[in-house]
């Protein structure tokens, strides 16, 4: 390959790593933010924009890097009443649902970007919280499920399974969602412009 190309290759590096430092920035300061907007028992996530932008603009493991900070401020800020319970379980369940939910919504990105970019920015603001709360009702399961009963009954539930989704997750998924699918349209332009400003363009003939 020429001159030419390893400096666009150098070029995108660095935007890569420039851009990967910005959004993890972004991710700290929104999920600290979004740890005090409450609706309930938990807070809703207010970090899709950077975690989509990061996983269709890098690459899903970006994606994922970026879920996994996530996990890290959410464990800080917003994860006591599961930490008195079991560490390492609201560890585990934390971390996997962050970082798989930063996976999925790259993947997802990249198997319908070349289709229809709306579409599969779409589907990536839908997979995030989707994947993240799937994994967080697992979790509940496998690691928390006496406790949880017991809560249930404190709240006035016979049965686990409805405290889990309408106690836990209810109005704050449902929130979440819909942010995530109101900004849809701003990421979607942001990674069209992102595209077009920063993508580098080889010149006829290179090899």
């Amino acid at each position: 390959m020429g001159v030419t190309g390893s400096g666009n290759k150098r070029k995108v590096n660095v935007f890569n790593i420039t851009l990967l430092g910005i959004l993890t920035a972004i991710v700290i300061v929104l999920q600290a933010v979004g740890a005090n907007i409450r609706f309930g028992t938990f807070s809703i996530s207010l970090v899709l924009l950077p975690i989509v932008i990061g996983a269709a603009m890098i690459h899903p493991l970006a994606g994922g890097w970026l879920g996994f900070v996530f996990s890290v401020v959410v464990l800080l800020t917003d994860a006591g009443p599961f930490l008195a319970v079991s560490i390492p379980g609201t560890v585990i369940t934390v971390i996997a649902k962050g970082t798989l939910a930063g996976i999925a919504a790259g993947y997802v990105y990249k198997l319908l970007a070349g289709k229809n970019s709306f579409a599969a920015t779409v589907a990536a603001a839908a997979a995030a919280p989707i994947v993240n709360t799937g994994i967080f009702v697992l979790g509940c399961y496998i690691f928390f499920l006496p406790t949880l009963s017991e809560w249930a009954a404190g709240a006035g539930f016979d049965d686990v399974t409805a405290f889990i989704f309408l106690g836990l997750i209810g109005l704050n998924f449902l929130l979440e969602l819909a942010v995530n699918l109101v900004l849809s349209p701003t990421v979607t332009f942001l990674l069209e412009y992102a595209k077009k400003r920063f993508a580098p363009q080889n010149r006829a003939g290179e090899p």
